[in-house]
């Protein structure tokens, strides 16, 4: 049986096997705030949702949203919602329907977050 042996806990630099990394890309804010946004993006209908609202431009009814898509009203109204929580997309009410947009300054905010980081990445 060999004996046990306690790993070398010291940490001065002339222990370590190399240069620590300091050049952090991101914050941990900015980490965060990335990471939540790619996880809202990250499902097909809201893809979906967000290319069509951002295509047509202004308000659009939850009907017509509905129509577009290959699931039920309490799917779309699901995706709708968690958009709306994410902060991507706004709604106004008018009358009985519902109508949705796209905000398109958050858009940009996370399309800035993705291009710097995918630019940190290439060096």
């Amino acid at each position: 049986m060999k004996p046990y042996t306690v790993a070398n806990t010291d940490t001065t630099d002339e222990s370590r096997c190399c240069t620590p990394i300091t050049d952090v890309p991101l914050t941990d804010a900015e980490a965060t705030q990335l990471a939540d946004a790619l996880a809202l993006l990250a499902h097909p209908i809201r893809l979906r949702l967000l290319a069509l609202l951002a295509r047509h431009g202004g308000h659009v009814c939850v009907c017509d949203l509905e129509a577009s898509l290959p699931v039920k009203q309490p799917t779309v109204s699901h995706h709708l919602r968690l958009l709306r929580d994410g902060g991507l997309i706004e709604r106004e009410r008018r009358g009985q329907w519902v109508y949705y947009a796209v905000r398109r300054e958050v858009l940009a905010t996370v399309k800035r977050l993705i291009d710097q980081f995918f630019a940190h990445l290439d060096g």
